[in-house]
């Protein structure tokens, strides 16, 4: 489905990219279909499998945050196409920064879901490590991790520079970094200027963006006159297009942009056109700024369906294999509330541990300040009441 345009929208140079479409069936693309050969059967059921459970665990956190379990929640429904074969191309060496909503992304390199719902129950400020599985901390700051994914793109290649100069080995590939971001985000300035030093230092990052079709409540004709994908050549690096609820399309338009990155060819730009089901979070309630013909549109684009459909019809997987992964789906579920339920908040004082990698004799004169301001207190449940009955008395 097209997304609404803006009378003053200039038509794209840029053409979006599909190889599976909304019936189930494969079409050939010159420039992406190279790069899904390989994917066989099983491969095609591991795509499915992935997407299909992180939507289970966001039905889950999304319950759990109604429920007064979570603070807060960022569903992903509808874009699990774009993040699991995006997640896929890449290698496991690749460093990744996600925003607040890439969780199959976060899954499929191996963050448990129990560690980022840590961070929406308020008990942490992170949930991983970074460096054990090469993905970055979720960030609620707008843009913010996209500056960080390029200085750090270009890190990693004067890295390699200095070490091929010196003599020394510095590895057979090319660490690619992707920065995930969403269309609103797009509109910050953040993004420009990552672009711009980017391009101008051969950065080998690939900058994907989820076009999900509203910031919060403003529709994408208002963000832009132009796709996404456009823009990138205003900065000197190519631009793709592609059907985001098509899982082979991504995978195959990923793994073409870091075949690029690798080269040394600079920068790459893939805007994945999909949909955003549900609410911004679990704050927000889209029914004040959407049409439900809109919402019904789209939700046949589905794109667990769009596979499952596949599968059926030209792969013959049967009944059994999609009951497997439902009930697969309900037993995690199971697990992940157990978890919740049973994490245990950290107490304040424990928060002055964080402020800084090393002991700092501020922090730590803040800590006693704050530890001997509480001791004023007596233990709730201990308080004398006798004298405000006396004064009432």
């Amino acid at each position: 489905m097209a997304a609404k345009t803006h009378p003053g929208t200039v038509e794209s140079t840029v053409p979006r990219l599909q190889l599976l479409d909304e019936q189930g069936a494969v079409h050939e693309d010159p420039k992406l279909s190279p790069y899904v050969q390989d994917i066989d059967t099983v491969e095609l059921k591991g795509l499915y499998r992935s997407m299909a459970l992180a939507r289970r665990v966001d039905e889950e956190a999304t319950s759990l945050q109604r429920q007064g379990q979570l603070v807060l929640w960022v569903p992903l429904r509808g874009q699990e196409a774009a993040q699991v074969g995006s997640a896929w191309a890449t290698e496991p060496t690749d460093r990744l920064f996600p925003s607040y909503r890439e969780h199959a992304v976060v899954f499929h390199r191996g963050v448990k879901p129990g560690q980022l719902l840590q961070l929406f129950r308020g008990h942490t400020a992170g949930g991983w490590d970074p460096n054990e599985c090469n993905v970055n901390l979720y960030t609620m700051v707008l843009a913010s991790q996209v500056p960080h994914a390029v200085g750090y793109a270009m890190g990693t290649a004067l890295d390699r520079k200095a070490a091929e100069d010196a003599g020394e080995p510095a590895g057979e590939q090319t660490q690619a970094v992707v920065a995930y971001y969403g269309d609103g985000a797009s509109t910050e300035g953040e993004i420009h200027e990552s672009m711009v030093f980017a391009a101008s230092y051969d950065a080998p990052i690939l900058f994907f963006v989820q076009n999900n079709q509203w910031a919060i409540s403003v529709p994408f004709s208002t963000q832009s006159r132009v796709p996404l994908a456009t823009r990138a050549a205003g900065y000197g690096f190519e631009g793709l297009r592609v059907d985001g609820n098509d899982i082979l399309a991504v995978l195959a338009a990923t793994r073409y942009a870091l075949d690029k990155i690798r080269r040394g060819e600079g920068p790459v730009m893939i805007e994945a056109e999909t949909y955003r089901m549900g609410a911004h979070t679990t704050a927000d309630d889209p029914t004040k700024y959407r049409q439900r013909d809109e919402e019904e549109q789209w939700g046949t684009l589905d794109p667990l369906e769009r596979l499952e459909m596949f599968l059926r019809e030209t792969h013959h997987v049967g009944d059994e294999y999609f009951e497997s992964v439902a009930n697969e789906g309900r037993e995690m579920a199971d697990e992940l509330r157990t978890d919740v339920l049973g994490m245990t908040p950290p107490t304040f004082d424990e928060f002055f541990d964080k402020a800084y990698a090393d002991p700092h004799s501020l922090v730590t004169a803040e800590r006693a300040e704050y530890l001997d301001y509480q001791s004023g207190f007596a233990p709730q449940g201990d308080q004398d009441v006798s004298g405000s009955e006396g004064a009432h008395a």
